[in-house]
């Protein structure tokens, strides 16, 4: 007999999240099939969602964390769990949020100890090998990476007193941008919208060509190696990292002597710092509320949750993107939602107390054990 499916949905805990990983509407249409929805008191709150939105949608308002953990089997979350969230993890409990495993080995042990199932967004993946759940929260980040980075170039703000569009006769800012993929060419977008001068680095040729495409030749593209990074940094009044690689910690592109030869004034920001990030310089995670520090005479952004600056657009473009794949583990539950869906399969890092991810399984030298021999089965 299949096991009941319960949904709980929590009220994040990490510095500075303000993200709920279901919205009322979706919740709604939980409900309406008969899923039972647990949501923590004010969990949606500082998205703009109030309980009582939550309960016109069907859901039922618990009041502690603790007793969300306790009676939902299945998790949704935005942000992984938290350190005084682990004494709750259960047996064959599911939890299913962007988890970044990577840079987080404590949690990592906590889950195979508890043998959770660990579901992590940010690596489930479509027919096409893209990452659905990844893509509106890079956008979202992409897009905020240039606004933020216009409004620390004003004087008042430290930065160099550039703006970034210029006027006529006054040549514009600078943005240099490494990495082609979501978050880069959202960058772009909004940069070339504001009138930015924008060159794009990456080490895809057809990527590259891709964009040059679809902007219409508007920015320029460069083979990303360490000649071109350089001679491109020292021009770049807004420096964008945006190279992640799903499973894995995002690698160090840009040295610190790079940085210590860029424009007094400039602005970085790290969009892969949740996985380690791209620049040498970001040693320290920066917060929304104290979003950068100064290194070398340049600014410098580390906020690993930045789509939390716009917490309701990106609530419902997450919740949008995660509600199929609930809706999957409501009908068929957990276990054979995985057997149903190589994308929810490709999303699982630890199943059972073993290692699903390989390149998870790589970083911390663990075993790793394919999910398919778990869940009873040949992947063919």
């Amino acid at each position: 007999m299949k096991m009941k499916t319960v949904f709980g949905i929590l009220k994040e805990l990490k510095t500075d999240e303000t993200r709920v990983a279901l919205t009322p509407d979706c919740v709604a249409m939980l409900t309406k099939d008969e899923y039972e929805v647990l949501i923590e008191h004010n969990a949606g709150l500082l998205s703009g969602f109030t309980d009582e939105q939550y309960v016109q949608s069907g859901a039922k308002i618990i009041d502690t964390n603790k007793e969300v953990w306790e009676k939902a089997n299945v998790i949704i979350k935005v942000k992984e769990p938290q350190k005084c969230e682990y004494q709750y993890f259960q047996e064959d409990q599911v939890i299913f949020s962007y988890m970044h495993l990577a840079v987080e080995k404590e949690l990592t042990e906590e889950l195979l100890n508890k043998k959770v199932c660990a579901i992590a967004a940010e690596a489930v993946t479509d027919k096409n090998g893209e990452f659905p759940l990844l893509r509106p929260m890079s956008e979202v980040a992409g897009r905020l990476s240039i606004q933020l980075g216009a409004n620390y170039l004003e004087s008042v703000n430290g930065g160099s007193g550039v703006l970034l569009g210029g006027v006529p006769g006054v040549q514009p800012g600078k943005v240099v941008i490494i990495g082609g993929g979501t978050v880069g060419a959202n960058a772009a977008k909004v940069a070339l919208g504001m009138g930015a001068d924008v060159s794009v680095l990456d080490i895809n040729s057809k990527r590259l060509a891709d964009l040059d495409l679809l902007f219409q030749g508007a920015l320029k593209t460069h083979y990303c190696n360490p000649y071109t990074i350089k001679e491109e940094c020292k021009k770049a009044d807004i420096l964008v990292g945006a190279v992640l690689l799903p499973g894995r910690k995002a690698p160090k592109l840009v040295s610190a002597d790079v940085v210590s030869e860029m424009k007094k004034g400039s602005f970085i920001i790290d969009v892969a710092i949740d996985q380690g990030g791209n620049i040498e310089t970001m040693d320290r995670i920066t917060t929304l509320k104290n979003p950068v520090f100064e290194k070398y005479g340049v600014l410098h952004c580390a906020v690993p949750n930045l789509p939390s600056l716009t917490p309701r657009t990106s609530s419902f473009a997450y919740s949008y993107a995660i509600l199929p794949y609930i809706q999957k583990i409501g009908e068929f539950g957990a276990f054979m939602a995985l057997k149903e869906s190589e994308s929810l399969r490709a999303g699982v890092n630890t199943f059972r107390g073993e290692v699903t991810s390989e390149s998870l399984a790589e970083t911390f030298e663990m075993p790793h054990t394919e999910i398919s021999l778990l869940i009873g089965f040949k992947v063919i």
